[in-house]
């Protein structure tokens, strides 16, 4: 096993976590930017108002995006399960 080798499957699992997250985060980051317009203009400093369409709209997102989400993480997988020959030898 090659320090190349080493690099090129931490750079993949990297992406893949990026991916993965960006799914979730990036609704969720536009959630919170609209709800905090939203309170800058009406003034009201609710903690739940900002927390709980946050976590709806993330809840959205695992539904919707999970099925994409989990055959990502198998293709990673089969594809780092199936290189296990070629890096070992």
């Amino acid at each position: 096993m090659t320090p190349e080798s080493v690099i090129h499957i931490g750079r993949e699992a990297l992406e893949v976590t990026v991916l993965l997250l960006a799914v979730l985060l990036l609704p969720a980051f536009a959630i919170g930017l609209l709800v905090s317009m939203f309170q800058a203009a009406t003034q009201i400093n609710e903690v739940t108002l900002s927390f709980i369409p946050k976590l709806l709209v993330t809840l959205l997102a695992i539904v919707i995006a999970g099925p994409w989400m989990i055959n990502v993480l198998v293709d990673y997988m089969r594809r780092l399960i199936e290189s296990i020959p070629s890096i070992i030898g």
